[in-house]
């Protein structure tokens, strides 16, 4: 007997005592639904009764044709709308990839049994399937999945197909997240062939983005030129070959492909570096790129970017300004989220179960004030950050004010507030104010995804500081109740049944998991970097980056 007719037989018992209490109480509503389910798995498990074969990489199923118009729209309008051939067959070949045939008798299984097991390497495969077909129930699950293993995807070599496929369906909040992971986490030890797979499109399209997250605008130059070198052999050419023209005249149909190929080529290296933004980077890295095998192979192409870099970085502005009238000009002179000590710095809170409410914590640190070398000075810009992990008290007060003393109430706010405090927007000498002072602030945070750290939240903020306007308040870059939830305890005598001594009420309704944001050995360091750019005239900032508002990057 096996275990669906164990199952079939339990389900008979507990409907005959069902019948029983039905006896007793004409108004009691009995749910036998799971014996109903099991009836219909055992439909497909032991191929009683069909109506129809799928034939699919050679390999044929038995399945009915009621069960399959009730799981999806796509076999619905097939085998019930005459105008469709297959309306009449009683058998169907359905040509699928060989990826997505390995996973379709966990896909079919599920119009029976309404169960299925996915994985990072089955899930993608799963969700084609379900996208084809129009089964919308296993859509979401195979959604909420790839949204709860953004990271881990990243890890086993899954994100770029997981990001690619979901931009190119619609699937926008997975697709978000995938890209968000990939922004932030930029310089993270991508495989060869997660590259292999990341397409130029989808490459371009993120390397417009200002929230990319790296170490400089020369780890980006690093990473298009591994991308390149990667896609090479698609255009056929040997890395560091040069053809001379005698090479080319000795076979003309050589010469006709290599020629073809070469043009590929340049083509991609020229879309790809594009998006390099060269003006961000200092002479001494435009230097050393002179001496790049790639440059000397495209000497036109990158000598006429680091003339415009040159143009920027010695304040020849006017060239700088034709720059800008072309089509994504502007963008080349708009700072990312730079993580060098000389942007920003790192704010670690340790011991944070132990912190009382309230609690803030201060962080002093210094920033050049400008990225061309031509403005900068040895002043730096002072800032303070106070961070407030725990909320924020406003203890009562008193006003006392020309027209009279105003009593000032106590107010509690739940957010996680950072207080950023120009310190440079008035001479310390003089007293006289300075000009303003415009910039790009981002806080990065740091979290876990199933055990992987990474970056996992970006709040942008532009911001322009005066004299008048030093403080810049910042809330809800994390999310509050998620990072102090439980926020405390209440503590209880130990007893025979509650051995931790917590109180029972609140162990029984804290059904949430540990905070996600929350690093370090013993899980209790909360980790945020503060970068922050200085901005010109020249630069291009995004209304969404003016905006109060933060991207997430969990679904």
């Amino acid at each position: 007997m096996n275990s669906l007719s164990r199952d079939l037989a339990s389900c008979s018992s507990n409907s005959a005592k069902s019948d029983e209490n039905i006896n007793n109480n004409d108004d009691l509503e009995v749910d036998n639904s799971r014996c109903v389910l099991l009836k219909i798995a055992t439909l497909y498990a032991e191929q009683l009764m069909s109506d129809l074969i799928l034939d699919v990489d050679g390999v044929a199923y038995p399945v009915h044709r009621l069960i399959l118009c009730a799981s999806s729209e796509v076999f619905q309008v097939m085998l019930m709308n005459r105008e469709w051939s297959e309306c009449k067959k009683t058998r169907i070949v359905l040509q699928e990839n060989p990826v997505a045939a390995s996973v379709f008798p966990q896909f079919l299984k599920y119009f029976y049994t309404g169960q299925i097991k996915i994985s990072h390497k089955t899930v993608l495969p799963v969700l084609s399937l379900a996208d084809k077909y129009n089964v919308s129930d296993l859509m979401t699950l195979c959604l909420e999945y790839m949204g709860q293993h953004v990271a881990q995807a990243a890890q086993r070599g899954q994100l770029i197909a997981w990001m690619q496929y979901t931009m190119a369906c619609g699937h926008n909040k997975v697709a978000k997240a995938c890209q968000n992971f990939f922004k932030w986490n930029l310089e993270w030890s991508w495989l060869d062939s997660d590259l292999d797979e990341l397409e130029g499109e989808t490459l371009a399209q993120l390397l417009q983005q200002n929230d990319l997250v790296v170490h400089n605008e020369m780890s980006v130059y690093k990473f298009v030129e591994r991308w390149l070198n990667r896609q090479r052999e698609s255009c056929n050419m040997p890395e560091g070959v040069e053809r001379t023209p005698s090479d080319c005249t000795t076979n003309t149909s050589d010469s006709s492909g290599y020629s073809e190929s070469r043009m590929q080529w340049d083509a991609l290296v020229a879309a790809a570096f594009s998006h390099v933004r060269f003006p961000m980077m200092c002479p001494n890295q435009l230097a050393t790129l002179l001496l790049s095998p790639l440059t000397q192979q495209h000497k036109d192409f990158f000598m006429e970017r680091m003339a415009v870099a040159m143009s920027y970085q010695s304040g020849q502005y006017e060239r700088v300004w034709e720059v800008q009238q072309t089509a994504g000009g502007r963008a080349l002179f708009t700072p990312r989220l730079y993580t060098e000590d000389m942007w920003g710095s790192v704010l670690a809170v340790d011991n944070f179960h132990s912190l009382p409410c309230y609690h803030m914590r201060t962080f002093i640190f210094s920033t050049r004030p400008a990225v061309a070398d031509v403005a900068y000075t040895d002043r730096m810009m002072e800032w303070t950050v106070e961070l407030y992990p725990k909320g924020v008290w406003f203890r009562k007060s008193m006003l006392i004010a020309w027209s009279g003393t105003y009593d000032v109430p106590e107010a509690v706010l739940r957010t996680v507030r950072i207080a950023i405090t120009c310190l440079s927007v008035t001479a310390p000498d003089t007293y006289l104010p300075e000009p303003d002072v415009r910039v790009k602030i981002g806080i990065l945070v740091w979290g876990r995804q199933n055990g992987v750290a990474h970056i996992s939240d970006v709040a942008v903020r532009v911001h322009r500081f005066s004299a008048q306007n030093r403080v810049l308040n910042i809330d809800d870059a994390l999310d509050f109740d998620e990072l102090n939830t439980p926020l405390y305890t209440p503590a209880q005598p130990a007893s025979p049944g509650n051995k931790q001594g917590r109180c029972p009420k609140c162990v029984e309704s804290n059904t949430s998991t540990e905070p996600s944001h929350l690093m370090g050995p013993n899980k209790d360091q909360l980790r945020v970097q503060v970068v922050i750019l200085p901005l010109t005239d020249y630069c291009y900032v995004s209304p969404a980056e003016v905006a109060v508002g933060s991207d997430r990057l969990g679904p």
